[in-house]
């Protein structure tokens, strides 16, 4: 029951010295296995939060049977952590991070510039070297998608499937709504010269 359960301890020893500061925490099996993965801003009360008597989920309560050490990583801020536990979780394929066993990824803004009339958009799968550019990750795609919908009033982007020759007859509702510049119909051309190609 969870009200009953006492910490092993060495488990509490790591408790009661864990720093406050931001990073990465590994959750060890007794054969050394990295089992679960977490980012925190304040590592001191978000591992001490697994092992409290009273934390109701199933997932935890199962999970911190199996601990036998928790590891630490002290990092610089929060998109260091995030992208830290993302490497990490790659790595150790966890068995307690289910999220990303289903291959779910943190989202990112990608600007396609290696495309000759670049479009911005929301991926989970980066591409080095592609020419593109990548922002992120974040944690979420609501925040994302209200940020560049403010974006683009502030600085209308492509962001449709159309091919762009700059001789359609009329612009799509965007155009219309002054949430695209409309190169389709020959507004804002790039001059004939190749791609930008930057890479991420």
């Amino acid at each position: 029951m969870p009200s009953t359960y006492i910490p092993p301890e060495n488990i509490q020893h790591i408790l009661e010295n864990l720093p406050t500061s931001t990073g990465v925490y590994q959750m060890i099996n007794a054969k050394g296995r990295v089992i679960y993965v977490g980012k925190a801003k304040n590592l001191r009360n978000r591992v001490r939060s697994y092992f409290q008597p009273s934390n109701p989920d199933p997932k935890v309560i199962q999970m911190r049977e199996h601990i036998t050490d928790v590891r630490i990583l002290i990092l610089e801020n929060e998109l260091v952590a995030l992208n830290t536990e993302a490497q990490l979780i790659a790595a150790h394929r966890p068995r307690y991070n289910v999220i990303w066993k289903d291959d779910k990824r943190y989202p990112y803004i990608v600007v396609r510039w290696r495309d000759a009339f670049p479009k911005v958009e929301i991926t989970r799968r980066i591409q080095r070297g592609d020419g593109n550019r990548y922002f992120g990750p974040y944690a979420s795609v609501w925040a994302i998608r209200t940020t560049l919908e403010t974006l683009r009033r502030a600085f209308p982007y492509l962001t449709c499937d159309r091919e762009i020759t700059g001789q359609d007859e009329r612009a799509c509702l965007y155009y219309d709504i002054k949430l695209c510049g409309g190169p389709c119909i020959g507004c804002n051309q790039r001059p004939a010269t190749a791609p930008i190609s930057r890479d991420s």
